[in-house]
């Protein structure tokens, strides 16, 4: 990317952070009139933009013309055309447009990058063209044709501008993830991360896909991206992936294996809400990954980790005989086991709980799938006076009926 390019893209992704973070604020109209109005308007149209791809739409190109009414006093004119091939958002106006969609910018901001709101959209007017219609009613007439197309551009559009509500596994679907249909961790998923939905996390996903090829990968980012609709998701390869960053999805060249690299990561973008490592599946790698990152998770967060099918395979780590191997992904799990329950194990000595002993507060495992908890883990133990052997060591032995005691 060009540097001014590049410039362009780090400052639109500042101000989507800024207006993410205003819209909770409690003096959130001072702070938006602070903001340009028209780097805010194409900024709000972009993210709208973004999101239609996840409705149908008109078959041939349609272009919107929104209306926005700015705290000044002024109105700013912003066009989106959707259908065809795609979506293109520009400043500007157009004579005559299909559709018109009017809101004051406060309300626009608020709907698109706020929790979802029941009021949301009450001050937005949608207005479609209507005249000079057909002289006598054809079914095939252009201008009717033509303003079915409006029609199904307005929904499109109108619905982008709030949050996506389906499940998870449609957007992997939708985005070829194969987080269902090559693997089904997204039920999971949704069951454990469906709390931070509407939540501003930060998400960091290691392993992009695609290979060397710039273009390709991404499925999951953009799953993420949209299910988190509040959320900046970071992807990690060791590949170069820069042409698939968009607003509020980046992407980090790098390895997961050099600890180094990762501490400097999370210095930059974290700390993380969720953590998902789909990177090498390497049992080295993926104990590294976390003993780097971990720490830097939040507090209520959850840290992943996929496809633990290759913990039990030599070529990748793994070890399919000692299966308490502490070397492999699983095993290394199990350790977190025994540390989430170090209050009442039985220690040859002092003993000093790790870091994870005392930040592990929950670890959840399903086929090939593990999420681990960040918390405090400071329940107490047992009571101290419960005996910790076992109690029927020292009875007598029972008697049996009709013999005689030796």
């Amino acid at each position: 990317m060009p540097a001014s390019e590049q410039l362009v893209a780090d400052r639109s992704a500042g101000l989507v952070q800024r207006l993410l973070s205003i819209v909770d604020a409690p003096d959130a109209a001072a702070r938006l009139a602070a903001e340009d109005p028209e780097a805010v308007v194409a900024a709000t149209v972009a993210e709208v933009a973004g999101r239609t791809v996840l409705y149908p739409g008109p078959g041939s190109p349609v272009t919107v013309q929104f209306d926005v009414a700015a705290p000044d006093g002024g109105r700013i004119g912003h066009l989106l055309t959707v259908g065809g091939d795609g979506h293109h958002a520009r400043p500007g106006r157009i004579d005559e447009p299909w559709v018109w969609i009017k809101d004051d910018l406060a309300s626009l901001v608020r709907e698109v990058f706020g929790p979802p709101d029941p009021r949301a959209g009450a001050s937005r007017e949608v207005v479609m063209r209507d005249e000079p219609g057909p002289v006598e009613y054809r079914p095939d007439d252009p201008w009717l044709v033509q303003r079915e197309e409006a029609v199904r551009a307005a929904y499109q559009v109108v619905q982008a501008c709030g949050p996506y509500r389906g499940d998870l596994s449609s957007l992997a679907v939708r985005f070829g993830s194969d987080k269902w249909g090559g693997h089904w961790y997204t039920p999971h998923y949704e069951r454990h991360l469906g709390k931070y939905r509407d939540q501003r996390v930060t998400v960091l996903e290691i392993g992009i896909g695609g290979y060397h090829e710039p273009h390709a990968g991404g499925a999951s980012l953009r799953m993420w991206k949209h299910y988190f609709h509040r959320g900046t998701v970071y992807g990690l390869d060791v590949y170069d992936k820069s042409p698939l960053d968009e607003p509020r999805l980046v992407t980090v060249q790098g390895d997961q294996s050099d600890p180094a690299f990762l501490a400097d990561l999370a210095a930059r973008y974290g700390p993380f809400d969720v953590m998902v490592d789909d990177g090498s599946h390497v049992s080295s790698h993926v104990i590294t990954s976390f003993n780097a990152l971990f720490p830097h998770v939040r507090p209520g967060g959850m840290y992943v980790v996929e496809d633990l099918h290759t913990s039990y395979w030599p070529e990748w780590g793994g070890n399919g005989t000692d299966l308490a191997d502490p070397a492999t992904s699983v095993g290394f799990l199990k350790t977190l086991v025994d540390g989430l329950h170090h209050r009442d194990r039985m220690h040859d000595g002092p003993y000093e709980p790790s870091y994870t002993d005392q930040n592990v507060a929950g670890i959840f495992l399903h086929h090939n799938l593990a999420f681990v908890e960040k918390g405090r883990n400071t329940e107490q133990a047992n009571a101290a006076w419960r005996p910790r052997y076992d109690p029927m060591r020292d009875l007598p032995a029972p008697q049996i009926p009709g013999k005689a005691r030796g």
